[in-house]
C-alpha cells in the first residue's frame, strides 16, 4: 500500500519527492487498525503547494488520495513543502 500511495501522490501532485512511511503497527488494536485502515505518513515536496497556506496544501493531498480516505488509509499525517523550502530546510529537519 505504501507504494501505491507514493505513486498516487507523485502522479496528482506532480511531487518532485514523496516518502511515505507506514505506521500501521504503531496502532495496533487501535480502531482504523480493526477495520483495515492503515496509519501512514508522508513526505511531499511539489510545486502545487506554492502559495497556498499549510491546511490547503493538506486538502489538496487528502484529494489526491481520494476514495483511499477513510478505507485503505485510516490516518495520513504528512509535512507539505515546495522544492523552494525542500532547499532551504536545516539539516536534519526531515
Amino acid at each position: 500500500m505504501r507504494e501505491r500511495i507514493e505513486a498516487k501522490l507523485r502522479d496528482a501532485l506532480a511531487a518532485a519527492y514523496v516518502e511515505v512511511v507506514d505506521e500501521s503497527h504503531l496502532h495496533a488494536g487501535h480502531a482504523g487498525a480493526k477495520s483495515g485502515g492503515g496509519h501512514f505518513r508522508a513526505l511531499i515536496v511539489s510545486e502545487k503547494f506554492a502559495g497556498l497556506s499549510r491546511v490547503k496544501a493538506q486538502q489538496l493531498v487528502y484529494a489526491a488520495m481520494g476514495p483511499w480516505m477513510g478505507k485503505e488509509i485510516h490516518a495520513l499525517s504528512m509535512q507539505t513543502w515546495t522544492p523552494e523550502q525542500w532547499a532551504a530546510r536545516p539539516p536534519g529537519s526531515d
